[in-house]
């Protein structure tokens, strides 16, 4: 039995071809390689942030606490007395540790709070000593 094609019915060709799927395939690969460094910095960068925004936090509680108490410079401020000039339920209030797991401890007031070694190692590739100051390394 011969089938004849009708004129009018051309044959399906909608369909794609397994060379042009590959091609989609590593060009999304190609991008996706790309852009995930890219996305990674930035992550490392936004949580480096972080921690700054908390040293931030601290070195404000701390003047608030100062100037409460009358502290003088080079006298320690407990991680209690600090606390207390943090919004209640926060982070920060509520577990003393950075994103990374570093505790910030007692402070000494008239200097500011240091940057946890872990976190300046960590983010050393995307954030240089500029991103990080007025803070500095922890000894």
């Amino acid at each position: 039995m011969n089938i004849r094609r009708s004129s009018t019915h051309p044959p399906n060709l909608s369909a794609f071809t397994l060379v042009e799927i590959m091609i989609v395939v590593a060009i999304i690969a190609l991008l996706a390689a790309i852009a995930v460094p890219s996305l990674i910095r930035a992550r490392k960068r936004a949580q480096a942030g972080t921690v700054r925004v908390d040293l931030r936090l601290i070195d404000a509680a701390m003047d608030q606490y100062g100037t409460e108490n009358g502290t003088k410079d080079g006298a320690t401020i407990t991680v209690a007395a600090w606390r207390q000039y943090m919004k209640p339920n926060s982070r920060l209030y509520s577990t003393n540790v950075s994103i990374f797991g570093d505790t910030y401890g007692d402070q000494t007031f008239g200097t500011l709070p240091t940057v946890p070694s872990t976190v300046w190692d960590m983010s050393s590739d995307v954030c240089d000593a500029s991103f990080w100051a007025p803070y500095v390394r922890s000894p």
